[in-house]
């Protein structure tokens, strides 16, 4: 994998061993990412969460853009340790890149930069229940997310109406749906 576009345009992201990950493919940040920009004009100053890390590449991808900071949870260990060596490679401090080894879902803390993330990036394993993982993010600490947040919730094609459908119990604003083959990427927006 690559980073697609900004100032580390063309590096290399490594994945993890093994087929408990499932990276993004390049194609499908490169569409992400323009759908992104449009919407959020940009991505300067994003306080970014990636919160099921994997390799780390849709938060890499945003610091490349030029986002403040992007926080990485990932509970494997394997996993963690190869986005530590990713953000290394790529040059990020640890004040830019910061890898937590835990569960989003359960140990989630506040970000560093004191500003709820307004950037949110949720691509769990499938088997994973679509209101659980959006329900979590809402029983996050207050100010975990900030007010107008974008979030984007990669899953499987399958489930889209169970998205839809806790998006509406949560009152998130479903912005777009995508599909990429067997997968969908829903852009949301939390309400101020």
């Amino acid at each position: 994998m690559r980073i697609v576009a900004g100032t580390h345009r063309g590096r290399v992201v490594d994945a993890p061993d093994g087929s408990d990950t499932r990276p993004t493919t390049d194609r499908v940040r490169e569409a992400l990412f323009s759908t992104l920009f449009s919407i959020r004009g940009g991505f300067d100053g994003a306080v970014v969460l990636d919160a099921f890390a994997g390799s780390g590449a849709l938060g890499f991808e945003a610091l490349s853009r030029g986002a403040a900071c992007a926080v990485f949870y990932e509970k494997s260990r394997s996993a963690a340790n190869v986005v530590r060596k990713n953000a290394k490679s790529l040059g990020f401090s640890a004040d830019q890149a910061h890898v937590v080894e835990a569960d989003a879902m359960a140990h989630m803390r506040k970000p560093p930069a004191g500003a709820g993330f307004d950037l949110v990036f949720l691509d769990p394993p499938y088997s994973y229940d679509c209101g659980e993982v959006l329900g979590s993010v809402f029983a996050w600490p207050e100010g975990t997310i900030a007010d107008g947040a974008i979030i984007v919730y990669e899953h499987a094609l399958k489930d889209g109406d169970a998205v839809a459908s806790a998006c509406e119990k949560l009152g998130i604003e479903v912005l777009k749906a995508k599909k990429y083959g067997k997968t969908s990427v829903a852009i949301l927006q939390t309400r101020s």
